[in-house]
């Protein structure tokens, strides 16, 4: 790619705080700016110190080492999010790292391993309880929190009853201040757990939606036949895993303070920019070409998730049907329940057959976008016959907020159907 201008957000001038040279692309981390009136040649030689950059590039090697990624952005992620654990206690929000596979043998565990051997004091666990975890979570320094085996605990109805505790715990987690409490002690007296801290969960399967929602996510996929990776041994390998969890630890700890106060700007809005902002201040804070590179995967992984969800969540895949429904016939002011519902159960991939043999009734149709505050009511047509139906206008303020069609400027300027998910133009 060509070199992009890192965006760094400066400081406000009453901060007392100098940007340091760590995030200057090029300048030696830690390493003041040389003096004027020093004399090079007669300066005794310094050992070279190593940039951020330097640092997230090795790791970013070390990962596709061992691990077979989807595409670059994903690389990039993952980069990013191991690197911000080292600094949980300068954020606002615990992003969440959702590494899925549709089936086994895609690499999940394996990325899972060169994670574990790279972050912040971690803490594993394949089954856990919500006691046990929010029990091991400090609030002055919190673990990484490391979950493989994760749809043992969700992929079913009545796992994910039993596991529904954690589910919450994962969630409150992701937000600073949401504590649990529990009566505890021989006074049983209420007392108070945090549950701030960055978790990564690995399994087969999307997670629920809501643990999703505030995850990075990072869809892992079988290698193909030409596709190497180098073995991963325990005791040989994690030596230089944990080598490169050292540096970050040294590179990042003093810039608690920094990175605190920073805002950097965002590509994205919302809980998605709650959940990247961590990885793109690390980014900031690296240089070179890590702010590019780091919004570019933002941006892109995002809005894969975004298509994600319109195809597979129920009242918004049933939102674009409508609006495809009104298109279909040149966007009338109104069109009947007939109509309509003749559209939307004309598509035969869409669920709306599993609603009975006829597919989506008008009952069922009322359901699906009461939480919207839309119905039907009894509606004139242009030839004067009157029945049941929806007005277009009903729909522009619910499509707008969550089913947003794409701006111009977001379509793609290639086709895009033989992107794999998380992959750039």
């Amino acid at each position: 790619m060509t070199d992009a201008q890192p965006n760094t957000p400066s400081l406000p001038d009453d901060s007392g705080t100098s940007w340091p040279p760590v995030a200057v692309p090029g300048q030696p981390s830690g390493s003041p700016a040389p003096s004027a009136d020093v004399d090079r040649d007669d300066a005794p030689a310094s050992p070279p110190q190593t940039t951020g950059a330097e640092i997230l590039d090795d790791l970013r090697a070390q990962i596709k080492r061992y691990v077979a990624m989807p595409s670059g952005e994903a690389v990039t992620a993952v980069a990013l999010w191991v690197a911000a654990t080292h600094l949980q206690r300068a954020w606002q929000h615990a992003p969440r790292l959702a590494i899925v596979a549709p089936e086994k043998r895609c690499g999940k565990s394996r990325l899972l391993d060169v994670v574990t051997e790279t972050v912040h004091n971690r803490l594993i666990t394949v089954n856990a309880s919500a006691a046990a975890i929010f029990r091991s979570i400090d609030g002055e320094d919190p673990p990484t929190l490391l979950v493989d085996e994760a749809d043992t605990m969700f992929a079913t109805g009545k796992a994910a009853e039993k596991n529904e505790e954690v589910r919450g715990l994962i969630n409150a987690g992701h937000q600073r201040g949401r504590s649990t409490l529990r009566v505890s002690g021989p006074e049983h007296q209420v007392q108070e757990f945090p549950t701030f801290a960055m978790a990564a969960l690995a399994g087969i399967g999307d997670l629920p939606d809501t643990i999703m929602d505030r995850a990075v996510v990072i869809r892992m996929r079988r290698r193909a036949a030409g596709e190497k990776v180098a073995s991963f041994r325990t005791g040989r390998d994690t030596p230089a895993l944990n080598a490169v969890r050292n540096r970050l630890r040294a590179w990042l700890e003093p810039l608690y303070t920094l990175a605190m106060e920073m805002e950097p700007p965002m590509p994205v809005e919302d809980r998605a920019a709650d959940t990247w902002e961590p990885l793109v201040i690390v980014a900031d804070l690296a240089g070179g070409d890590w702010p590019a590179l780091a919004r570019t995967a933002c941006r892109t992984m995002t809005d894969y998730e975004a298509g994600q969800d319109e195809e597979g969540g129920l009242r918004t895949r049933l939102l674009v049907g409508i609006r495809r429904a009104f298109a279909a016939v040149g966007d009338p002011a109104v069109l009947s329940t007939r109509l309509l519902l003749e559209s939307l159960n004309a598509d035969k991939e869409a669920p709306w057959a599993e609603y009975g043999a006829s597919g989506l009734t008008p009952r069922g149709l009322q359901l699906l976008l009461k939480p919207y505050g839309i119905g039907s009511a009894n509606r004139r047509f242009p030839d004067g016959t009157q029945a049941k139906g929806f007005a277009r206008n009903q729909f522009l303020d619910t499509w707008a907020r969550y089913c947003p069609e794409p701006k111009p400027a977001d379509r793609p300027a290639v086709p895009t159907a033989g992107l794999l998910p998380d992959t750039a133009l």
